[in-house]
């Protein structure tokens, strides 16, 4: 500052009683804030220093790089017109936050009386959404031995939540090993995705199981599933090969009869004595018998596989 500016200031500071504003000075409590969706928030811009009685104060919204007016001339506007207030001199209050709030606010404010004449400030708000009920899907059945996996997901709750899985009302540890109840279960907890993966699967895994999806906005979970775990059931998967073979046994001796009753029919008289078999151009479709010969075989084919099955 030069020597002329400080003697104006010790003149007017002999007339008035006090040195005037060098000029407007802004700052707020948190350049960051979280907010919870539907609950109020107020957005600080604090004015330090001011000469000026009257000054111009603008908010603005920053969504993706794009400005929006949200307070201007002494009015508020865009999509908070009817959810916030300025509370003076230079605060803003949103009264009921939503997700679309989400966003970087600047306080402007100028006083053209002051030597400096223009100040702004920048305040980054994120609103914290409660997650919703997941989307849980947990098998009916499955075997002893095999592997299977248990999926838990929600897209609403921001931050993004967290997964934690439970099992008869009991909150399955991360690490299965960590705990003496668990500590021959083979599965492990994905608590960004929300997968429950069984590598192998005992006995001891039936149950009810639910998750939960968490953040620091609150949690929801979904609607308990029960799962059963079978033994191999051997003698059952004995049966059913040796019932299949009796039915293949069944249905080729059918077969082999027909072929055989065909072939002595057509070989012999009612006499039992042979005969010469018909020339060709005795009028018998002998092309059309080939083909209901392969629709028996066809048939037979489909038979055996239901019978297998």
């Amino acid at each position: 500052m030069t020597l002329q500016r400080l003697m104006s200031f010790f003149i007017l500071y002999s007339i008035l009683g006090y040195i005037p504003s060098l000029g407007v000075i802004l700052r707020t409590t948190d350049k960051t804030v979280w907010a919870n969706e539907f609950e109020p928030i107020e957005l600080t811009c604090l004015i330090e220093s001011i000469s000026t009685n009257n000054p111009r104060i603008e908010w603005k919204k920053i969504k993706n790089g794009v400005p929006s007016y949200v307070y201007f001339q002494n009015h508020i506007s865009g999509d908070l017109e009817h959810r916030a207030q300025l509370i003076q001199p230079a605060n803003l209050l949103i009264l009921n936050t939503s997700r679309a709030d989400t966003a970087e606010y600047r306080c402007e404010v100028a006083a053209i009386d002051d030597h400096k004449h223009f100040d702004e400030i920048l305040i980054s708000l994120a609103v914290r959404v409660k997650p919703v009920v997941p989307r849980c899907s947990v098998p009916v059945a499955v075997t002893v031995g095999t592997s299977s996996e248990l999926r838990c997901l929600e897209n609403e709750g921001f931050p993004a939540s967290q997964y934690r899985w439970f099992r008869n009302n009991e909150e399955l540890p991360q690490d299965p090993k960590s705990s003496p109840k668990f500590i021959n279960s083979t599965y492990s907890i994905n608590a960004d995705t929300g997968g429950l993966k069984f590598r192998r699967m005992r006995k001891e895994d039936a149950g009810e199981y639910y998750c939960q999806a968490k953040n620091v906005a609150g949690h929801a979970q979904c609607p308990t599933q029960l799962m059963d775990v079978y033994d191999v059931d051997i003698v059952g998967i004995f049966l059913k090969v040796l019932a299949a073979l009796a039915g293949f046994i069944v249905v080729m001796v059918g077969v082999c009869h027909v072929h055989k009753h065909h072939c002595f029919s057509s070989g012999k008289d009612h006499t039992g004595t042979n005969y010469k078999l018909p020339s060709q151009d005795d009028g018998v479709d002998y092309a059309e018998a080939d083909e209901v010969n392969k629709i028996n075989l066809i048939v037979c084919s489909i038979l055996l596989l239901l019978l297998l099955s």
